[in-house]
C-alpha cells in the first residue's frame, strides 16, 4: 500500500509540471574551435528528449557516440627501431626497403627530421608532443633515478595523442614495443595506468620493455602475459605475429564500426638487437658486405646524392678515430663481421616487408588513400652497443661483459637463430653522411632519423624531398591539425602542459616554405646539442660501447664543436674555433632550455643506472616470498644476485619422486635455474650461454615435506661467488660462480615452471618443465645490505 501510494503521488507531481524538454546547458559543456572540446572526458550529452508520467507520451533522447571530426583520417605510425640515416634504399642505404620506397615515392622524405637518440626517451617525447625531459623520459625506463626529468613515470599533465585522440572519437591500437611504462609498474599487480591501456590505447599486443627475442618473445595482451602462439620450430617470429595481429584488429575495428577513423601505433622490434632475422631473408644479403663499413659510407653518399635526399656537396664525415677501419681487420674478423651484417640487413628488410603487408591491406580496403602514414626510420640512430667486434649476446654486452670476435666465430652459424641475441660491430653503424650513432645525442648520427609522410588525401605532393629542421614532438601537433582536434587543455581534471612541438602540416604542400622550428635542444648521458637559427653546438662524452664507469670528468672536459648546418649538411666542418662567441651565445641557450625542460641533473652513467632497485621509492626490500606459481618480469622479481643470499624453498615430495623447475629467472640466452631432475637437488646459472655453472646434488630429494635451501657468498658485483646447496639442512653440493651480472637477461622471473626459452638445456625437451610436486613457498633473503 505504502509503495502504491508513493507512485501514485509521484505521478500526480509530473502531470502537475506537465510535459518537459531538457536543453542543453552552455555552462556545462566546453567547447573547442575545432573538434567540439577542449577537455577529455567530454561531459555527459544532455538529455534532449520528452519525460512524461508513462513511456506512451515521452520521447527518448538516447546518448549519441563520440564521433571524431568529419573526414579525419585515420592515423598509422610506423616507427622502426635503431635505424641510422644511411641504411635503408629509400635514403640511399644498402637495404632494399621496397615499403618505405613505394610510401616515399607518392609522398615526402623529410631529411632533417630528428629524434633524441635513445630508445624510450623517443618514443614519449613522440606519443606526448612534448620533450623527453618534459615528459620524465630523460633516459630509458631501465635507467630512470628519482629526478623530475628522469623518473620514466609520464606525468598525468602530458596525455598522449592517444588519449586525446580516443577522446575525440578515435578507436587505438598498438602492436609491437611499448617501452614507457615505469620499470616497476610492469607486473600482473600493476598499477595499468602508464601501460598503453591506461594512456588512451583501446588495445596493445606486444612487449612492455626496450627489447625481446623475436623467437621466444615476452609478450603482453592488454596487461596479461601470453605465449607465443606458435614456436621457432613451428616458424614463428615475432614480426609476422605482430601483424597479424594488426590486420585482424583492423578488419574487426571496421566491422564494428566502419565509419569509425582508427589510430595504429605499429612499433617493431626491428632493428633494434637482439638481431634475428629469419634464414631466407639474411641469405639474401650474402656476399653484398664484403666491401667492407668503410667502402660502404662512400657508396651510400654516392647513392644519397643521385636520390636528392642529401644536397649534393654534402661531405662525408670521416670515420671516428675510436672505430678502426675495415682494412685493419683479420680475415676471421671480416667473415665475422659481414655475416653478422647480413643477418642484420635481413631482419631490417623483414620488417620493411612485414609493414608493406599492413600497407597492401589497406590498399586492398581503400583506406589508404585517407589515412595519414609516418614512416619513420629508426627512433634514434645506428646502435654502437655491440661494441668494436660485434657480440652472440647483446644483453651481455650492455651489462658490461662482451667475448666479443672469439665469442662469436665459434657459433658463426647460429647468427641470427634462436640459440642467438646477435649485434653488429660499431663499423657497421651506418649513419652516412653523418658521424656518431645511438645515444650520441650531440651528434646527427644519433638524432637525425629519415621518415617519409604518405597522405594522398591530404598532400598534393608526390615523390618530393622537405629539408624543414623538425624534431620528433612535431608528429603530435601535426595529427592533430590534420584531425580537426585541438589539444585539451584538461584530461580527466588535470591541466595540461602545453605542447611543445609545431604542427608540420604547412610543409606538405610547400617545400619552400620557412620551417617553424628554429631552437631544439638535445641531450642523453651527457652527449649535449643546440641548435638555433641553423647553427648547432654539440658536446660529446665518451663512446656508446663503454657503458662502465664513466668518470665526471669526461663530462667536465668534453670539447664544444660548432657547425652551420645552413651550409654544412653532415657536421663535416668544425668551425668552433672561428666562432667563440655564437658557441657562447649556443651554450646558454642550451643551459637555458634545459633548466626549463627538467635536463638537469646531467648523469652519464649507464649500466650502473640498470640497477632495479634505483626505481624504488624508500629503503629497497631485503626479503622476498613467494606461494604459489608465480611470474613476474625480472626486475620485479627479488634482486639477489651482486650481493650474499639464502633462498629457500618448502616442498612436497609424492612418494613417487617429482621433477621441474622450483624457480628460475631468465631463459636460453642467460639466467638461471634451481629445479629437480632424476630425482636429485640441480643449479644451473647460464651467463649469457658463454659459461655455465651447475651443480648437481649428490643424494636425491625424498619424499614427503621437504626444504631446500641455497646460500650465495657473493666475491663481487660482476667477479661470481659460492652457491652452496642443502637439503633438509645437510650439505648437497656447491656451486663456484667465476662470473655473475645483476641482470642475465629479459624473460621473466617464475615459480613452479620455465615457461619461454629454458635457462638449462638439460631439460629443453621437456617443454615448461612444470614442477610435479607442491611448492609451499619460496622466500629470498639477502643476508647483507
Amino acid at each position: 500500500m505504502k509503495y502504491s501510494l508513493l507512485i501514485a503521488c509521484m505521478v500526480a507531481l509530473l502531470q502537475a509540471c506537465g510535459p518537459r524538454e531538457r536543453q542543453n546547458n552552455a555552462e556545462t559543456t566546453t567547447t573547442a574551435t575545432t573538434s567540439g572540446v577542449n577537455a577529455i572526458p567530454q561531459s555527459d550529452p544532455a538529455f534532449n528528449g520528452t519525460v512524461t508520467p508513462t513511456f506512451v507520451d515521452a520521447k527518448a533522447d538516447f546518448p549519441a557516440p563520440l564521433k571524431a571530426p568529419a573526414g579525419a583520417p585515420n592515423g598509422l605510425i610506423i616507427l622502426l627501431d635503431d635505424v641510422g640515416f644511411g641504411q635503408t634504399s629509400a635514403f640511399g642505404g644498402p637495404v632494399p626497403t621496397p615499403t618505405l620506397d613505394k610510401l616515399a615515392q607518392n609522398g615526402l622524405r623529410y631529411n632533417r627530421f630528428h629524434t633524441t637518440a635513445l630508445c624510450s626517451p623517443t618514443r614519449a617525447a613522440l606519443l606526448a608532443g612534448r620533450n623527453h625531459h618534459s615528459v620524465a623520459t630523460g633516459v630509458i625506463i631501465e635507467m630512470g633515478t628519482g629526478f623530475p626529468g628522469y623518473t620514466g613515470i609520464l606525468p598525468r599533465s602530458t596525455a598522449l595523442v592517444s588519449k586525446i585522440l580516443q577522446g575525440n572519437g578515435y578507436a587505438t591500437s598498438i602492436f609491437g614495443k611499448w617501452h614507457n611504462s615505469p620499470e616497476p609498474d610492469i607486473n600482473p599487480a600493476g598499477p595499468f595506468d602508464r601501460w598503453p591501456t591506461g594512456l588512451g590505447f583501446d588495445y596493445f599486443y606486444g612487449f612492455n620493455q626496450g627489447e625481446t627475442h623475436q623467437y621466444y618473445p615476452v609478450l603482453y595482451r592488454n596487461t596479461t602475459p601470453v605465449d607465443p602462439p606458435q614456436t621457432p620450430e613451428q616458424g614463428y617470429h615475432f614480426a609476422k605475429d605482430m601483424t597479424n595481429e594488426t590486420i585482424n584488429w583492423i578488419d574487426n575495428t571496421n566491422a564494428a564500426q566502419p565509419d569509425k577513423p582508427w589510430f595504429i601505433y605499429y612499433s617493431t622490434g626491428a632493428a633494434h638487437a637482439p638481431h634475428h632475422a629469419p634464414k631466407a631473408w639474411r641469405e639474401k644479403f650474402k656476399g653484398q658486405f664484403d666491401q667492407g663499413w668503410d667502402k660502404l659510407r662512400e657508396e651510400t653518399l654516392e647513392r644519397q646524392k643521385k636520390l636528392g635526399v642529401v644536397p649534393a656537396n654534402t661531405k662525408l664525415t670521416a670515420r671516428p678515430a675510436e672505430i678502426p677501419s675495415w682494412e685493419s681487420q683479420s680475415p676471421e674478423a671480416r667473415m665475422v663481421y659481414t655475416r653478422l651484417m647480413e643477418n642484420y640487413a635481413g631482419f631490417l628488410a623483414y620488417a620493411d616487408y612485414e609493414a608493406g603487408r599492413v600497407i597492401g591491406h589497406l590498399e586492398k580496403n581503400g583506406e589508404l588513400d585517407n589515412t595519414l602514414i609516418f614512416y619513420i626510420v629508426g627512433d634514434n640512430g645506428p646502435s654502437a652497443e655491440g661494441g668494436l667486434e660485434g657480440t652472440f649476446n647483446e644483453v651481455a654486452s650492455l651489462l658490461g661483459y662482451n667475448p666479443g670476435l672469439k665469442g662469436i666465430a665459434a657459433r658463426v652459424d647460429k647468427i641470427g637463430e634462436p640459440e642467438s641475441e646477435p649485434h653488429v660491430p660499431v663499423g657497421w653503424a651506418c649513419a652516412a653522411p653523418f658521424q656518431w650513432t645511438k645515444q650520441v645525442a650531440s651528434h646527427l648520427g644519433g638524432t637525425r632519423n629519415p621518415m617519409v609522410v604518405h597522405w594522398p588525401a591530404g598532400i598534393k605532393a608526390k615523390g618530393e624531398v622537405r629539408s624543414q629542421f623538425h624534431h620528433v614532438i612535431d608528429i603530435v601537433p601535426t595529427i592533430l591539425e590534420a584531425s580537426q582536434v585541438q589539444a585539451p587543455e584538461y584530461v580527466e581534471g588535470i591541466k595540461q602542459k602545453p605542447m611543445e612541438g609545431v604542427s608540420m602540416l604547412y610543409s606538405f604542400d610547400d617545400g619552400k616554405a620557412a620551417g617553424k622550428r628554429t631552437t631544439q635542444y638535445f641531450e642523453m648521458m651527457g652527449n649535449r646539442a643546440l641548435y638555433h637559427d641553423g647553427w648547432i653546438a654539440c658536446a660529446r662524452v665518451g663512446v656508446p660501447w663503454n657503458t662502465l664507469h664513466k668518470d665526471i670528468s669526461e663530462l667536465n672536459n668534453s670539447a664544444w664543436e660548432l657547425y652551420n648546418l645552413e651550409e654544412d649538411f653532415s657536421e663535416a666542418n668544425n668551425i668552433v674555433s672561428s666562432n667563440q662567441a655564437k658557441l657562447e651565445e649556443l651554450k646558454k641557450i642550451f643551459d637555458e632550455e634545459a633548466k626549463k625542460y627538467d635536463v638537469f641533473p646531467i648523469d652519464i652513467r649507464m649500466s650502473e643506472r640498470m640497477d632495479a632497485s634505483l626505481r624504488v621509492a624508500g629503503k629497497p626490500k631485503t626479503s622476498w616470498q613467494y606461494n604459489g606459481h608465480v611470474r613476474l618480469p625480472f626486475a620485479a622479481g627479488p634482486m639477489i644476485w651482486t650481493k650474499p643470499f639464502v633462498m629457500t624453498a618448502e616442498l612436497d615430495i609424492p612418494p613417487t619422486g617429482a621433477e621441474g623447475v622450483i624457480t628460475c629467472t631468465g631463459g636460453a640466452n642467460g639466467g638461471w635455474s634451481w629445479y629437480l631432475q632424476n630425482g636429485k637437488l640441480c643449479f644451473d646459472y647460464n651467463y649469457f650461454d658463454f659459461e655455465r655453472y651447475k651443480g648437481v646434488s649428490p643424494q636425491k630429494v625424498p619424499s614427503g615435506k621437504t626444504m631446500i635451501k641455497g646460500v650465495y657468498t657473493s666475491n663481487g658485483p660482476v667477479t661470481g661467488g659460492v652457491f652452496k646447496m642443502y637439503i633438509n639442512d645437510q650439505p648437497a653440493g656447491e656451486v663456484a660462480l667465476q662470473k655473475s651480472a645483476f641482470a642475465l637477461g629479459i624473460e621473466p622471473f617464475e615459480i613452479g615452471q620455465d615457461a619461454i626459452s629454458p635457462v638449462s638445456p638439460t631439460y629443453k625437451a621437456k617443454g615448461k618443465f612444470a614442477f610435479t610436486g607442491d611448492i609451499r613457498s619460496v622466500k629470498f633473503d639477502l643476508t647483507s645490505p
